[in-house]
């Protein structure tokens, strides 16, 4: 369990250190809108995904590291064809496991992207979408 832990803290650390250098490309047609007020920005709207718990969590520990090792195969490829742009697990035992901050046009294409996680797929985890506005071009400090 220990293993499957640091995975997801070198996981997430690498997602974050590279999506702060990431360009989103320039043919996306996702919403974005101008805010006013101290400075000119633009806001763009991702989808923020909470990945939770799901019903099914009683594998033993050799499929629940095959599970993890295809999650984890799936983010990264998500991340590498520019659908996500941070994902990471939360280090707290509740119910809310990660989040993945999707970079798409649509909450239909986030749900079927979302359907390939061997994760999802195994039950082990649910997800809970939602679309979420924030500056374009925003990076962690």
């Amino acid at each position: 369990m220990k293993k499957i832990f640091f995975i997801l803290f070198v996981s997430a650390i690498a997602f974050s250190v590279s999506a702060q250098t990431k360009k989103t490309p320039a043919t996306k047609k996702t919403a974005v809108k101008k805010a006013k007020g101290v400075g000119d920005f633009e806001m763009k709207q991702y989808f923020m995904v909470f990945l939770k718990s799901g019903p099914n969590r009683t594998q033993d520990s050799v499929t629940v590291a095959k599970i993890q090792e295809g999650h984890l195969a799936h983010l990264t490829k998500m991340y590498n064809e520019g659908k996500t742009d941070l994902a990471g697990p939360f280090m707290d035992k509740g119910d809310i496991r990660g989040i993945c901050v999707y970079n798409v046009a649509t909450i239909e294409e986030v749900k079927k992207l979302t359907e390939l996680d061997p994760a999802v797929i195994s039950g082990r985890l649910i997800v809970e979408i939602h679309p979420w506005y924030a500056a374009k071009g925003s990076v962690l400090k």
